[in-house]
């Protein structure tokens, strides 16, 4: 992951934890369960786009992949790529929010689709953890159900992306 200079140091710190980033976390992405593809299916809302799919069985509740990008502190406002990893309020009327944005830089987690139009429910959802370094990350997770070799990853991006979206549009 990389760190923008907006985030200011005490957040920075809290991110990063008590070491630097070690083999096994890099290998930990190496191992990734995922292959992105095109999508084909003319009934799928981002039909000619790519997505991610499982490359062999997930089971649930298994940690399928880290969701890496830029960590920063300002807004972005424009990007479709852009998660919430950290908030604080560390004094009266000073909040903090650092989000990671996968727009420029990131990993195969940053075609992870959501499920509406594709399926009732998410087989996967967005989950803090810490590294064995200490390195703070936004992950995705398998759900309660295993997801079969071939699947898409699917998620929520949530209510408040979806109508950000209709804004803009208006």
């Amino acid at each position: 992951m990389s760190y923008s200079p907006s985030i200011p140091p005490e957040a920075l710190q809290f991110i990063r934890g008590s070491t630097s980033s070690t083999a096994a976390d890099i290998v930990s992405t190496l191992n990734s369960p995922v292959v992105i593809r095109r999508i084909g299916d003319l009934a799928h809302p981002a039909v000619g786009q790519m997505g991610l799919f499982a490359s062999k069985k997930i089971l649930s509740r298994t940690l399928i992949i880290d969701y890496l990008g830029e960590a920063h502190a300002d807004e972005r406002l424009d990007s479709d790529y852009d998660l919430s990893l950290h908030r604080a309020q560390p004094e009266e009327g000073v909040y903090i929010s650092v989000g990671i944005d996968a727009t420029r830089m990131g990993n195969e987690a940053r075609f992870i689709n959501d499920y509406r139009g594709v399926r009732t429910k998410p087989n996967a959802i967005f989950k803090e953890r810490r590294t064995l370094s200490g390195e703070l990350r936004m992950s995705v997770w398998s759900d309660s159900e295993t997801i079969k070799k071939g699947d898409e990853i699917l998620v929520s991006y949530g209510k408040s992306w979806w109508q950000t979206r209709q804004q803009k549009e208006y």
